[in-house]
């Protein structure tokens, strides 16, 4: 079947449909990572967006029942050159595009997904859709135009499940991991170094967190504009001097605005698994995995209660920062990896380890 993809400038991508049919609407991004595409087709916080993978065959390994980061995936739309007819693997349990077309996700390849990688970076991230039933492109252009888009949306609510729940019942540290739209190899890590955790909705109250007798807050991942989540940052700012807390990707960005810090919209994001991102105190740096459009502005930061810890060699923007005086930090990459590298795993560690020294415990 033939597919569209039109992006609000009036840039027109024809190819073929796998998965499912229909009409979608999103942000398009692309993502560097040259596997891993299972696990970024069910990382939440791509919802609201069109992925386009760079890597030009896509889908030789199939799907499993394992690499899987949330209950479904929560992609607008898949883009790749090449969808691969044979799926190679052991664990394979179906083909890439017959998992898209039972999670009703329109996928398009034999698009030259170089080139628009190449007009996002100049043009920055833009919405589009991508159609099977509609062929007219001056109409797909203007239905792109006229979708929602990101900024000042709310799309956590749209991810998580609204009750909470425990990830698993042994370890010496107990979690709370407020879900804005968390990752399932976060709640593994934090497992594999002797936690017990309680996944909590994110309108939960501090009040109620609290009230669970935690010894350490996660504050998770999720989709969409970190300015049109208030009540979690709301949240964040009274447990902020009472737990020790750590942020990852939205979860930093809470944080960020927790402490006055604002937020703003990057160009065409970070989506990938080879970021490069230094430690200031080290001076090491490690090769990370990314997945957000939104930063923490630098220049709005306290820098005389906040202290600046990770840097993104590409562009420079603010990757990592600690609390001065209070065991709070929080980083923008995924230190989970899934799919990507594990240069940032030693960072949940870093978690228990602050709660070992702190006065709360159980």
């Amino acid at each position: 079947m033939n597919a569209i993809l039109a992006l609000e400038d009036g840039k027109i991508y024809r190819g073929q449909s796998f998965g499912a049919s229909g009409e979608r609407y999103g942000e398009v991004v692309f993502n560097t990572s040259m596997t891993g595409y299972q696990e970024i087709l069910t990382d939440p916080s791509y919802k609201g967006q069109i992925v386009t993978m760079t890597y030009p065959l896509i889908g030789n390994y199939g799907v499993n029942e394992d690499d899987i980061e949330s209950r479904k995936p929560f992609v607008e739309g898949f883009v790749v050159k090449e969808c691969s007819k044979i799926a190679s693997n052991w664990r394979s349990k179906k083909s890439l595009g017959d998992y898209l077309k039972a999670n009703d996700i329109i996928g398009i390849e034999g698009v030259d997904t170089r080139e628009l990688t190449l007009h996002i970076r100049q043009s920055g991230e833009l919405k589009a859709v991508i159609s099977t039933t509609d062929m007219d492109e001056t109409n797909l252009v203007k239905k792109a135009g006229q979708s929602r888009g990101l900024l000042g949306l709310d799309l956590v609510k749209e991810v998580v499940t609204e009750k909470k729940y425990e990830w698993n019942q042994t370890g010496h540290h107990k979690v709370v991991a407020i879900d804005c739209g968390i990752k399932f190899n976060q709640l593994r890590e934090l497992a594999k170094n002797s936690c017990k955790i309680t996944i909590v909705p994110p309108h939960a109250s501090s009040q109620e967190i609290l009230g669970l007798r935690p010894n350490g807050i996660l504050l998770s991942n999720g989709p969409g504009d970190p300015a049109a989540v208030p009540y979690v940052v709301k949240t964040t700012r009274e447990l902020i001097g009472k737990i020790p807390i750590f942020g990852i990707c939205l979860g930093h960005q809470m944080l960020g605005q927790a402490f006055g810090a604002k937020t703003f919209k990057l160009k065409f994001g970070h989506h990938g698994g080879n970021h490069p991102v230094k430690d200031i105190k080290t001076g090491k740096v490690a090769i990370t995995v990314q997945n957000h459009g939104f930063c923490v502005d630098i220049d709005t930061l306290n820098k005389k209660e906040i202290e600046i810890t990770h840097m993104n060699l590409n562009d420079h923007t603010l990757e990592g920062m600690r609390h001065k005086k209070l065991p709070i930090f929080s980083v923008q990459f995924h230190p989970e990896a899934s799919p990507g590298p594990h240069d940032a795993e030693y960072l949940f560690a870093k978690f228990v380890d602050l709660m070992k020294n702190s006065k709360f415990r159980m």
